[in-house]
């Protein structure tokens, strides 16, 4: 019987003690995540030449596929996330079948996850998360998974 007590004692100062910890960590970064805290209908209009993007699917060796962003024009700055857009820079937002499924700080991605027939979608996005546009429109690709 007091096994059983210190057990449900240790459970309930066991939780509160997890919500009192984690607590700080609703204002923390969503890097990574799925980015629910930005909003992407936001744009940022491209100034300069514009660029060329364009996509390539590819089978992996072991499960899933291998997307190539192939850009011309723009240049991939992982390290400036989550400041002011500078022109020509930043990351792309990929989605699958509408739904937003990560970011990518390089041209090369490993997508799982999209069987055939589901249309990869791209955007060019600023370091503040904003589509960058062109004319009033967002710089996108898009591909279906063969």
């Amino acid at each position: 019987m007091r096994a059983l007590i210190l057990f449900v004692i240790g459970i309930v100062f066991g939780t509160g003690l997890g919500v009192i910890i984690s607590a700080p960590m609703e204002g923390h970064d969503h890097a990574g995540h799925s980015d629910t805290g930005h909003d992407h209908s936001v744009l940022t209009e491209w100034t300069g030449p514009a660029p060329s993007l364009a996509l390539t699917i590819t089978d992996d060796t072991g499960d899933g596929k291998n997307l190539f962003i192939d850009v011309a024009g723009f240049t991939f700055t992982p390290e400036t996330v989550n400041t002011v857009p500078v022109a020509g820079t930043g990351h792309t937002h990929i989605y699958v079948d509408g739904i937003k499924i990560l970011r990518a700080y390089g041209p090369w991605v490993h997508l799982t996850g999209a069987p055939s027939g589901s249309v990869v979608r791209v955007t060019l996005n600023a370091n503040d998360h904003t589509g960058w546009a062109i004319d009033g429109q967002p710089i996108v690709a898009e591909i279906t998974v063969p």
